[in-house]
């Protein structure tokens, strides 16, 4: 039964990577893409049609790093919550020597690097439009 338990924490892990990966991709990747789209906007001519498109990507890009920010801090909950149990088995199993408990804080470095990554490239996207126009 053990053993379906590991197995269990262990798809759940690479479920949890997978997910903070789409959600790390898709925030950055929409915000080159704002950038780039709204960047053009503001550099040309622009009519009132022009900043209502601007400002509904803006308000599209705040949605969406809120939710994959919202998504990373759930995702680093879910992470140590898993590991921990992990290493209580492991603990249980007498192979706790083979686990560095220590990479619960290097998880942790490493989500609110990806959620420093997320946060600044939205805030270059909405920032810099505005600054050319």
């Amino acid at each position: 039964m053990i053993e379906r338990v590991h197995e269990h924490i262990i798809n759940e892990l690479g479920t949890n990577t997978r997910t903070d990966t789409i959600f790390v991709l898709t925030a950055i990747v929409l915000n080159l893409i704002t950038l780039g789209i709204n960047s053009g906007i503001a550099s040309s001519e622009t009519n009132g049609t022009a900043m209502i498109v601007m400002f509904t990507f803006v308000a599209l890009l705040i949605v969406v790093n809120f939710v994959v920010e919202l998504g990373l801090i759930r995702g680093r909950q879910m992470r140590k919550k898993l590991l921990s149990g992990l290493l209580k088995m492991y603990k249980d199993q007498g192979v706790e020597g083979y686990y560095d408990p220590s990479l619960l804080s290097d998880y942790k470095t490493r989500y609110n690097l990806f959620m420093l990554a997320v946060l600044f490239t939205g805030l270059v996207a909405i920032v810099v439009p505005f600054v050319i126009r």
